[in-house]
């Protein structure tokens, strides 16, 4: 990219983002998105929403930039509830709780909150500066990939998904393959018929994701916590800022994961279909695969959640370039951001940064300022969020419960969901009697319906040739990929097997 173009569009999105009504809708979208991301069971989606009708009377750079706002101001927030409750504030957020909790329950909630920022703000920084630099590369890169490369990923990142938790590999397997069977409920996308609905109307758009993640992780956790006396006494000094600072260790630790996260995050935003829940989990999985001591994670960890951290909200940067470049929606929020383009008769598309050039380097600008009110806005208020834990359990979970419920029910106005929350609930509870992972199932939920889709229609373009995944070459090398993360895997399980069963012999 010509330097003096880069710098006269930054110029020309500047002098578009400081006006003083798009920075008031700046600061009211990243305000709005980083108090629904902390209130659990209210996401992105349901906010944007819920605000959508108000961009009507604003202009198209104002609506966009209050709706982005609000779209990566839930990334910053959806951490706290998943570090202070073991409740995922968005979907992309739940692996989180693996590591965030335990950090939380070790009386480092604020340490762990202020590095999520820090990752944040790393992750997101990453994706704003490739969204300038490259934005048209990435966007022809994305665009070349056919069926077959998109089937390819979602099997590795599948596979994948069977590392994410701690226990045996094989059950993790299984969680997958169950989230994958509960994505085929619904209507059938090519024959239009109904697919294990078992004749309930409200089941024909299938299942909720937001009742699913909100049952297994915000539920489930407050079903365990019935019984429990209130074991958790929060210091008041890990509230002050000196007890928010991390050690040397915390920072060396994070350095890797952070880099990884935001460039692993930075490309599966690029992919229209997958976005920052796929890029989170993924890089937790590949944290925990690298790491010398695995066996850290899942008990407070710096690297299982400064990884998803960086990764989600780079994810949530670069997933602008398909839906701005392409006017290609990787997902339901960013088909919202299109819908408030094309209200305003702009067409996205190919043509967009030439024809509206002020609307692009404006959004893309608000994004610098946005990152910025929202590390302003986060760490004084982390002392706020660490204090939800002073909360007595039998006034907090009652509250929580309820803004789960508000939550599930604003996302499509259906009662249904509500009970299915409940139902997820349950499940939730007897798999953690089980000691079955719930990170596993939501993965294979979000990735088994595109994965279906991409091999239907790779399978109609190639006529039934299932060659068409070998002779590929990007296909046929992420398949190796996979091939060889599950034989590592296999081998991993072994060697777990006969060290054990050595030491049972030498006992």
């Amino acid at each position: 990219m010509d330097i003096g173009n880069l710098a006269g569009n930054i110029s020309l999105g500047l002098s578009t983002a400081l006006t003083a009504s798009n920075l008031f809708y700046c600061f009211i979208g990243v305000l709005l998105g980083t108090v629904v991301g902390v209130i659990p069971g209210i996401g992105a989606l349901a906010a944007i929403s819920m605000l959508f009708p108000i961009t009507f009377h604003l202009d198209p750079t104002s609506a966009l930039i209050m709706l982005a706002g609000i779209w990566y101001g839930t990334s910053y927030g959806g951490s706290t509830a998943s570090i202070l409750l073991n409740i995922p504030g968005t979907p992309a957020n739940a692996i989180v709780c693996l590591d965030g909790f335990p950090m939380s329950q070790q009386g480092r909630g604020g340490v762990a909150l202020f590095m999520t920022t820090a990752a944040s703000f790393i992750g997101g920084s990453v994706g704003i500066i490739l969204m300038m630099l490259f934005a048209p590369v990435i966007a022809n890169y994305a665009l070349s990939f056919a069926s077959t490369e998109y089937f390819a990923l979602m099997i590795l990142g599948l596979v994948a998904a069977s590392t994410i938790s701690d226990g045996s590999t094989l059950k993790g397997l299984a969680m997958v393959v169950f989230g994958i069977a509960i994505g085929t409920v619904g209507m059938d996308l090519y024959t239009g018929q109904a697919r294990f609905t078992f004749g309930v109307l409200a089941l024909s758009d299938g299942v909720n994701l937001v009742a699913l993640a909100m049952g297994l992780f915000g539920v489930a956790e407050i079903i365990a916590s019935i019984r429990k006396v209130d074991t958790r006494h929060l210091d008041r000094s890990t509230v002050t800022f000196r007890a928010m600072k991390p050690t040397s260790d915390d920072v060396q630790r994070s350095a890797g994961p952070v880099a990884r996260g935001s460039a692993l995050g930075s490309f599966f935003g690029t992919l229209p279909g997958t976005g920052p829940a796929v890029a989170a989990f993924l890089a937790y999985a590949i944290e925990k695969r690298i790491s010398k001591t695995p066996e850290r994670f899942g008990k407070g960890a710096i690297e299982g959640i400064m990884a998803p951290e960086s990764a989600n909200n780079a994810a949530d940067q670069t997933s602008f370039i398909p839906t701005m470049a392409l006017g290609i929606p990787g997902s339901a929020t960013m088909a919202l951001m299109l819908g408030a383009l094309i209200i305003h008769g702009i067409t996205p598309g190919p043509q967009l940064m030439t024809q509206q050039p002020s609307l692009f380097w404006g959004l893309v600008m608000s994004f610098w300022i946005g990152n910025l009110l929202l590390v302003v806005l986060n760490v004084p208020l982390i002392g706020l969020w660490v204090r939800l834990l002073l909360v007595p359990y039998h006034l907090l979970y009652p509250a929580v419960l309820m803004f789960i419920g508000i939550g599930v029910y604003t996302v499509n106005n259906n009662p249904f969901d509500i009970w299915m929350v409940t139902l997820f609930g349950a499940l939730g509870y007897l798999m953690r009697l089980l000691k079955l992972p719930a990170a596993p199932l939501l993965l294979g939920f979000v990735l088994g319906p595109l994965m279906e889709e991409h091999f239907r229609r790779a399978m109609l373009v190639a006529r039934g040739d299932m060659m068409v995944f070998i002779e590929r070459p990007i296909s046929a090398t992420v398949l190796a990929l996979t091939v060889a993360l599950i034989v590592w895997n296999a081998l991993s399980s072994y060697k777990r097997w006969a060290k054990r069963k050595a030491l049972a012999m030498a006992g």
